[in-house]
């Protein structure tokens, strides 16, 4: 279960009411710390673009391919772990706009997490430790640590327990 914060609203859609709900001034600066970071190959660069512009926890090592698109509204509400992989032209969303209301949610990327290229990630995740995201799937549910998941919607492949009992039988052969 996604974990948001739901804010109704009347009138227009919420989409409408954007600028009542963040800044104007915010999202033309992080508008233009993402691009810059999206298309930069230096990885220290992100990752200090990302922590002192746009307030998010980055973990030491953590890798941001080319072309992430982070949330421009609430990108303080996104963190990543240590020594995680985020895959080329990955999105990652802290909100969403729909007719009658908006709602806001933390992502929370763990440890030695791998994300392939071309995924969502919905708002109000956790995506566990030494977890793995096929490429192309779109995050809509938390993922255990350990897991391996993909599709859309993302469906659990692999558990860490099965995860444990492939590496083992690949190690004997």
């Amino acid at each position: 279960m996604r974990r948001t914060e739901r804010h109704f609203v009347t009138g227009p859609n919420s989409l409408w009411h954007v600028y009542k709900t963040v800044p104007f001034w915010k999202v033309a600066r992080n508008f233009v710390v993402i691009q810059m970071a999206r298309y930069t190959p230096f990885l220290p660069m992100k990752n200090w673009l990302y922590k002192n512009f746009l307030g998010m926890k980055v973990g030491e090592h953590s890798s941001f391919a080319l072309m992430v698109m982070l949330d421009v509204m609430f990108p303080e509400r996104i963190s990543v772990g240590k020594n995680s992989v985020i895959g080329y032209n990955t999105t990652i969303l802290a909100h969403e706009y729909l007719i009658e209301e908006y709602r806001l949610g933390d992502v929370i990327i763990g440890d030695r997490v791998m994300i392939g290229a071309n995924s969502t990630i919905l708002p109000g995740i956790t995506i566990g430790d030494g977890a793995i995201v096929s490429a192309a799937t779109l995050v809509h549910k938390d993922v255990p640590a350990g897991a391996f998941v993909g599709g859309n919607p993302m469906q659990i492949i692999y558990t860490a327990e099965q995860m444990a009992e492939r590496e083992e039988k690949s190690r004997e052969q």
